[in-house]
This record gives structure tokens, C-alpha cells and sequence, in this order.
């Protein structure tokens, strides 16, 4: 069997690696940010109009229109931070990280392309399927992520994870652009504006499907498929290697503390990249923009065409300067997002301005992800890498309620949307202030330590 060193730096696996950003981006952009979420309410604010009523029941249990896929989104969050940890224990007890990255991806674009029959009273369906989706889009993401360590000397990862983001960045955009232009001039084609919506839906399923085929293709197994124990199944396994796992990760505490900044720093990117459309949309006199959503979509395609050229840019930055201090100069760039998006933004060209902006925002929400991702893999021991990046996933995904709260609150407190951009800079500074206290080299040499004792043991 050919060694890991004889595969690290392999320009063909990369781009096999890399093309799986490009394929699963799609669900992101064209289903989770601009598609289903309003077809889906007005699918269920007719059927409750139909029914002479304000809300839908789903499995007898009334919801409103408009809250029925947050909910959706909701749970399936809550059911990554449960069930990612353990997949990750089973992936890489198994060394079946390939398969089940396959699995998963299938799955998810399967339940995609199901969406196409999303219509009339089937309203329901949207949500179902969406759970699956994201469940599956976020455990193919632990087997993804895991990959990098194996793929990429640690002197390439930088470069390697940004080439991915960007590819990622690339490759929703241009499905989102195409989408939208469909959707634009469905009546011109003679299609049904429902039609319309619905094979865009199905298109990010087929899409991720087909251009996975690159991927799986490419990536090459590490290791052979382990058998199980008489009496055991991967279950079983799953939590005994994961109890295993969180037993010795106090050999690690650099890498705990990064954790613990990602987690922050982290949740402050998604709420601001969740809230920006709002504030962007929003009434004068609730403190938003009051942009036209023509204006919007152009903002929502920039952004995803410059932050391909933004993550290659930071991944070269990482090169130049450091990963850590690239990742700490995101965080000052965007403490001055959310500083400019409170106090500016006010002049007759307030579009202009908001494009700007958006220039900023696009230029570090890859590189500061990227960067991010890379310098996390220098810090988890061999072996293990689908357990930690489970961890990180759940860092990702397990928070994403706090900045919403803390957004929403500020919102309702001050009665203006500025101030709800604002208090977003707590987790930018306390990022700025946890990351820099992270000790890379002891993390590294952690890693190390533990992984020579793991040999030598099992000599």
C-alpha cells in the first residue's frame, strides 16, 4: 500500500478535494440563502389560507407560515451537534472516511433533488427534506475538513484550505447566478414562476451529486476498512472511541483554547452574513438601508465572485505574515464592518457605500474560514482528525443561535437595527483577545508528544 508522505502536496487530489466546495456550495447558496426558505412560506401561507386559518399544523402541532422552516433549520442544527461527534468516532476508528463522505453527500443531494416536487399542499416536504439535506451537508463537511491534514504538508494547508473556500465561493456563485437569470426571465421562457423555483431547488441537488463524482475520484482512501470487534457495531464504537477521545483531550488545551475562539469569533461572522440582508432591506426608521432587492441580489452575487479572489488572497497573506496573524487582522477588518455599519451608511449614496461594504465582507469571510480551518488541523492529533473536525463543525453549528440572540435583543432593546450590528463586535474583540493567547507551537508540540507516546505504545 502506497505511505500518507508519498500522497501529501498532490496538485490532481487537491483539485479533486477542492471540486467538492464547488459541488456542495450549491445547496448553500441557491437552496439555503435565496430559494427555498420563501417558497416554502408561501407554499404554507396559502395552504393556510385555504384552510380559513393563520397557520399550518405540522404533525398536529400549529405553526406559522414564516416559522416553519427556521424551525426546520433549527433542528437540524441541533441534530448535527448530537449525532456529528459520534460519525466522526466511527470515520475514523473505521478508516471509512471516504465512504462515509460519499454516504452522506449522496444523501444530501439526493434530498435535494427531491425538492423538485415541492408544491401545493406538500409545503411540509420543504422542511423534511431540508433537515435531511443539512444533516447530510454537515457530516460530509467533518469528512471533507478531515482530509486536509492528509492531503497537505503543513506548510501548504493555508494555501490548500483557501483554494477550497474559493472554489467553494466560485462554484455557488456561478450555479446562483445561472439560477437567478432562469428565475429573472422564467416568463419570458413560458415557465411558470413555481417551476422556475423548483428546478433551481433540484439543480443545487444535481449539481453537488454530479461534480462529486470529481471528488470521489481523485481522493484517495488512507487506510484500509477496519473490521469490528466480535460482539460490537460501528454505534457501539462510535461512543466508546468518542468517550475515548474526550477522555485525552486535555492533552491538548491550545487546542481547546482555539476552539474557544473559533467559537466565538466564529459566530459572529455567520451572524453578521445572516443579518446582513435584513439590515440591507429593513425600513429607515428601523435603522436599516431600505435597498431594493435587485440591489440586494447584485450585493449577494459580488460578494460571492470577490470572496473567491479574498480567499486566495489570504491564503498567500497566511503565507506571508502567519496563519494566526492573518486571522487576527480578519478580526480587526471586521470589528470595522460592523463599527462602519452602525455609524455610516447614512450619505444619498448609501448603495454605493453598502457595495463597499460588501467588498470588505467579502474579502475576509473566506480567508478568515479558510485560514481558520487550516491552523486547526496543525493542532489535532493522527488519527483522529474526523472526531476533532466533528468538534469543530459542532463549534460552528452549536453557537449559531448566540449572535442571532445577542442581535435580536440589542434590536429590541434600542429599537434600531444599528445597534444590533453593533453588538456584534463582542465576538470579533473577544476573538482579538482570546486568539492571540493561543500558543500554536506548544499546540504543535502537543500533537507531536501525543502521537510518538500513541507509536511507541503500540510497538
Amino acid at each position: 500500500m502506497t505511505t500518507e508522505t508519498t500522497m501529501v502536496n498532490d496538485k490532481k487530489e487537491i483539485f479533486g478535494w477542492a471540486m467538492y466546495d464547488w459541488a456542495n456550495s450549491a445547496f448553500s447558496t441557491t437552496v439555503g440563502t435565496v430559494f427555498l426558505g420563501p417558497y416554502v412560506a408561501s407554499l404554507a401561507r396559502t395552504a393556510a389560507e385555504a384552510a380559513g386559518a393563520t397557520t399550518v399544523k405540522f404533525l398536529g402541532i400549529p405553526v406559522a407560515p414564516d416559522s416553519f422552516l427556521p424551525y426546520c433549520i433549527s433542528f437540524s442544527v441541533g441534530m448535527q451537534v448530537l449525532f456529528l461527534p459520534i460519525l466522526g468516532a466511527i470515520a475514523d476508528y473505521s478508516h471509512l472516511r471516504k465512504p462515509m463522505m460519499r454516504l452522506f453527500a449522496t444523501i444530501g443531494a439526493l434530498a435535494t433533488i427531491l425538492m423538485f416536487f415541492l408544491a401545493g399542499d406538500l409545503w411540509w416536504l420543504g422542511g423534511v427534506l431540508f433537515i435531511i439535506a443539512n444533516l447530510a451537508f454537515g457530516a460530509a463537511i467533518v469528512f471533507y475538513n478531515a482530509y486536509l491534514p492528509d492531503i497537505a504538508s503543513e506548510e501548504e494547508r493555508d494555501r490548500t484550505s483557501s483554494y477550497g473556500w474559493a472554489m467553494g465561493y466560485l462554484g455557488g456563485g456561478l450555479l446562483l447566478a445561472l439560477n437567478l437569470a432562469f428565475y429573472l426571465f422564467s416568463d419570458t421562457l413560458g415557465v411558470p414562476e413555481s417551476l422556475a423555483v423548483r428546478i433551481n431547488l433540484a439543480s443545487a441537488g444535481v449539481w453537488w451529486l454530479g461534480f462529486s463524482f470529481i471528488t470521489w475520484s481523485r481522493l484517495r482512501s488512507r487506510h484500509s476498512g477496519r473490521a469490528l470487534p466480535s460482539n460490537e457495531n460501528y454505534i457501539s464504537i462510535g461512543f466508546k472511541q468518542l468517550r475515548k477521545t474526550l477522555g485525552e483531550v486535555k492533552h491538548f488545551p491550545e487546542t481547546l483554547k482555539f476552539l474557544l475562539a473559533y467559537f466565538l469569533y466564529n459566530d459572529g461572522i455567520q451572524t453578521v452574513i445572516a443579518v446582513s440582508a435584513t439590515f440591507a432591506a429593513a425600513p429607515l426608521i428601523q435603522g436599516g438601508l431600505e435597498l431594493d432587492q435587485s440591489t440586494l441580489t447584485g450585493v449577494i452575487l459580488m460578494i460571492q465572485f470577490v470572496a473567491f479572489g479574498g480567499a486566495l488572497l489570504w491564503g498567500k497573506l497566511a503565507g506571508w505574515i502567519g496563519a494566526k496573524r492573518s486571522v487576527v487582522l480578519s478580526l480587526i477588518i471586521w470589528s470595522g464592518v460592523v463599527i462602519y455599519a452602525y455609524g455610516g451608511l447614512q450619505s444619498e449614496n448609501v448603495t454605493v457605500e453598502f457595495f463597499i461594504l460588501g467588498v470588505f465582507i467579502a474579502l475576509v469571510m473566506g480567508g478568515s474560514q479558510a485560514i481558520s480551518r487550516s491552523l486547526f488541523s496543525q493542532m489535532i492529533p493522527e488519527g483522529k482528525e474526523a472526531e476533532f473536525y466533528s468538534f469543530y463543525e459542532v463549534s460552528e453549528r452549536g453557537t449559531s443561535w448566540i449572535g442571532p440572540l445577542i442581535f435580536g435583543l440589542a434590536n429590541q432593546l434600542f429599537g434600531s437595527l444599528r445597534y444590533g450590528i453593533l453588538s456584534l463586535i463582542f465576538f470579533f474583540i473577544a476573538g482579538l483577545i482570546l486568539l492571540p493567547m493561543v500558543k500554536v507551537d506548544k499546540a504543535i508540540a502537543d500533537v507531536k508528544t501525543y502521537d510518538a507516546a500513541k507509536r511507541n505504545s503500540s510497538i
